[in-house]
């Protein structure tokens, strides 16, 4: 089966406080997250994700493992973020214990 964004759960991570990271924290990000450093900074200072991914579609096991490693980075760096869920048009802030619990029943141990 096809999931599309809609009907599969996704994971957004955001960076809260517009922080303003210095280059190398950002080359490490992009280094997770594929996006460049000018939409990581953007996306900080607007209070956007930094890495949001469709849970189980045909990248599950690229993503779910750029979101593991999102948090870890802010957790190291002592960032402030949140962890949304959405699923059916419907957001709502989780743990990071809970997202890693969506991950590990995926099949993705961490």
């Amino acid at each position: 089966m096809k999931w599309s964004m809609a009907d599969s759960p996704s994971i957004a991570i955001i960076i809260e406080g517009s922080p303003h990271l210095p280059p190398p924290l950002l080359k490490e990000l992009y280094g997770i997250t594929g996006r460049s450093s000018v939409e990581l900074s953007s996306a900080i200072i607007a209070g956007r994700n930094v890495y949001a991914a469709a849970l189980f579609g045909n990248d599950h096991v690229e993503v779910a493992p750029r979101l593991e490693k999102t948090a870890v980075f802010c957790e190291r760096n002592h960032l402030r973020f949140r962890v949304e869920e959405t699923y059916e048009n419907e957001i709502s802030r989780i743990d990071v214990a809970t997202m890693r619990g969506i991950l590990e029943s995926a099949g993705e141990p961490f």
